[in-house]
């Protein structure tokens, strides 16, 4: 099987509450979003400042719903599962690279993104020269060492995709409610309902200097 390897020098997520309407609106018709409660699935927000990969350094930003994972008889119980319907980065190479390599959705324009750890708070900012995208705050706990399984679900017309994606390296995670969310009119942030997203998030990770690994993407 071919891997391909991402080195990292930060990655954290955050999981925060949004109307099951606008979810669905979002997913194509084989996926269900996950609610936390009724009429309330899961926007994941990740940010990555990437130091090793096929196309040099670059940050990364993701905008994700969470949907039921794929459970393999034999293989490792994924941890989350991802559609990702809005993906920005940095760099025109990045981009280009993950359209053409793993089919995600990307805000067609190189933006601004910033990861900004100090103490215990990674503050993560998104913008397009001087118009705001999104803040978020991730807040730290114990990291301990993880090799951690998730899904993510991609499309290309009809074409329907999944890939198995790992995640290595020292992760802390909690759901003290700390992290903070706030997002602003633009088009990687259309198709929610702004207001209706909650500002705070249930739930909170952050890796170092870890490892990002995708298995070869397979057509589902």
């Amino acid at each position: 099987m071919e891997y391909t390897r991402y080195g990292f020098a930060q990655a954290c997520a955050a999981f925060f509450e949004m109307p099951t309407s606008d979810a669905r609106g979002l997913l194509p018709a084989h996926l269900q979003p996950l609610e936390v409660q009724h009429t309330r699935s899961i926007l994941a927000v990740t940010a990555f400042e990437f130091t090793e990969s096929m196309v040099g350094k670059y940050n990364e930003i993701v905008l994700a719903i969470i949907v039921p994972p794929r459970v393999e008889p034999g293989h490792q119980l994924p941890k989350a599962a991802f559609f990702p319907f809005m993906v920005g980065t940095t760099t025109d190479s990045s981009r280009e690279h993950a359209i053409a390599r793993w089919h995600l959705p990307h805000y067609m324009k190189a933006v601004d993104i910033g990861l900004a750890p100090k103490d215990d708070v990674m503050t993560v900012t998104v913008a397009e020269q001087d118009k705001p995208i999104l803040e978020m705050t991730v807040t730290s706990h114990r990291f301990a060492p993880v090799r951690d399984l998730y899904n993510s679900f991609m499309i290309d017309g009809n074409d329907h995709y999944k890939v198995n994606i790992y995640m290595e390296g020292p992760h802390a995670e909690h759901e003290e409610e700390k992290g903070t969310l706030t997002l602003h009119e633009h088009p990687m942030t259309a198709g929610l309902t702004l207001p209706d997203v909650s500002g705070y998030a249930f739930r909170e990770q952050w890796l170092k200097s870890g490892l990002q690994t995708f298995e070869e993407m397979e057509r589902i």
